[in-house]
C-alpha cells in the first residue's frame, strides 16, 4: 500500500468527491481517513460530542483540530449532539449492550446526521472506522445493516477497513471509490491496524477500550439510577454525574462531594439556579453541590456529609451554605456523618 509522509500535506484533487467520516479520535477513525485520502477523496472528519463521549474537549476543538491537521491533513468539524442523544439514549430502539450502551442507536443517530449535513458540505457520502466483528453488538454484520438502514445512508455508508467483506456501497459501483484499495479486516485484532499506522506514520492514538461512559461498569450503573429517578436529566446533570462522590437523600435530592481541587472546580462551575453550594468555613477541603432539592429539612445531613469527608474527620466543622452566585442562606455547626449514614446514601 502506497503511503504518504506523515508531514506531507493531502490536498483535494479537482475531480475528487467529498466524504464525511464518523471521527472517533481512535486509530481505526484515522485509518479510514487516510485509506480514502490515498484515492485523492477529500475526506471531513466530524467528531461528535456528547456528555458521555468527548464532552472535555468542547470548547478546545481548535487545539484538537490543530493537532489532526498537522498530523494527518484532514479537514475537522466538532459537532455537538448532546441533546439529541440525551433523548435517544434514555429510549433507544435497539435496545442497550452489556451496560447502558446504546450502541446500534448511538451509530445510528450519528449516521444520520452526517447524511443531513452532505449538503452543506458538498460531500457524497459517509464513512466510518468500523470493522466487522471488532464489537460484539454495533459491529455484527447484522447491525452494520441495521446502522445503514435505519440511518437513511443505504448505499452510501462506507466501512473501508472491512469493505472487502461487505457488499458494494454505490461509490464503489461508480467508481467514486476504487474498492479494490479498500481493506478486508475482520475481528478483534490489532496487529493489522497497528502495522498500517506505522506505515501513515501515525505515532500518537488512545487505546482501543472506547471512551463511552456508558460502557463503564460503575458509571452506567449510576446513570441507570438517575434515570429513574429524574427521567427529565439534562445535559448538565449528565456531566456532574461524572464527577465527585454521590449521595440520594431521603427527599430524593441530589448531593455531589468532590474527591480534589480541580473537580471542586468543576463542581462550581457547574452550578445554577437552585442549586446550594456547600464549603467548609475553616478553609480548604471538599466542596459539595446539593441539587434537586425540594426543602431544605436535610440540609444538616447534606453538611454533616461534606464534613465527613474534611481533612479533620473528628472535630465539629462549620458549613456553609450558598445559593448560585454569592448569596448566603445559612451556616450550620456539625459533625461528621458516620459510615453508617454514607453506607445508607451512597449511591
Amino acid at each position: 500500500m502506497n503511503t504518504q509522509s506523515p508531514n506531507h500535506s493531502i490536498t483535494k484533487s479537482p475531480n475528487s468527491s467529498t466524504c464525511l467520516v464518523l471521527y472517533s479520535g481512535g486509530l481505526d477513525s484515522i485509518l479510514a481517513c487516510r485509506i480514502l485520502q490515498e484515492q485523492g477523496i477529500h475526506v471531513i472528519a466530524l467528531y461528535f460530542i456528547t456528555p458521555f463521549f468527548g464532552y472535555k474537549l468542547k470548547g478546545r476543538e481548535k487545539i484538537l483540530e490543530k493537532k489532526v491537521l498537522a498530523d494527518q491533513g484532514i479537514e475537522f468539524k466538532e459537532i455537538d449532539i448532546s441533546d439529541a442523544y440525551l433523548k435517544m439514549v434514555k429510549n433507544p430502539e435497539h435496545g442497550y449492550g452489556k451496560y447502558i450502551n446504546p450502541c446500534i442507536d448511538c451509530k445510528i443517530l450519528m449516521v444520520r446526521k452526517a447524511m443531513k449535513m452532505l449538503g452543506e458540505f458538498n460531500a457524497t457520502f459517509v464513512a466510518t472506522g468500523e470493522v466487522l466483528g471488532q464489537r460484539p453488538m454495533s459491529q455484527r454484520r447484522d447491525a452494520l445493516r441495521i446502522i445503514e438502514r435505519d440511518s437513511g445512508a443505504d448505499g452510501l455508508l462506507l466501512r473501508p477497513l472491512s469493505a472487502l467483506h461487505l457488499r458494494p456501497t454505490d461509490m464503489e459501483n461508480k467508481g467514486l471509490v476504487d474498492r479494490s484499495r479498500l481493506l478486508g479486516l475482520t475481528g478483534r485484532g490489532r496487529k493489522d491496524q497497528i502495522a498500517l499506522a506505522g506505515k501513515y506514520g501515525i505515532k500518537e492514538y488512545p487505546a482501543p477500550a472506547g471512551g463511552c461512559v456508558l460502557a463503564d461498569p460503575i458509571l452506567s450503573r449510576r446513570f441507570k439510577r438517575m434515570f429513574e429517578l429524574w427521567p427529565e436529566l439534562d445535559v448538565n446533570d449528565c456531566v456532574l454525574a461524572q464527577m465527585g462522590k454521590h449521595f440520594i437523600l431521603p427527599d430524593g435530592s441530589w448531593l455531589v462531594i468532590g474527591r480534589d481541587e480541580r473537580e471542586n472546580a468543576k463542581i462550581v462551575s457547574l452550578m445554577r439556579q437552585g442549586d446550594i453550594r456547600l464549603d467548609l468555613t475553616s478553609g480548604p477541603g471538599p466542596t459539595g453541590l446539593w441539587r434537586k432539592i425540594y426543602s431544605d429539612v436535610n440540609a444538616d445531613l447534606a453538611a454533616s456529609i461534606l464534613c465527613r469527608y474534611a481533612r479533620l474527620k473528628k472535630r465539629p466543622e462549620e458549613i456553609k451554605l450558598s445559593g448560585h452566585g454569592t448569596e448566603n442562606i445559612k451556616t450550620i455547626r456539625t459533625v461528621p456523618a458516620s459510615d453508617e449514614i454514607i453506607n445508607k446514601y451512597r449511591m
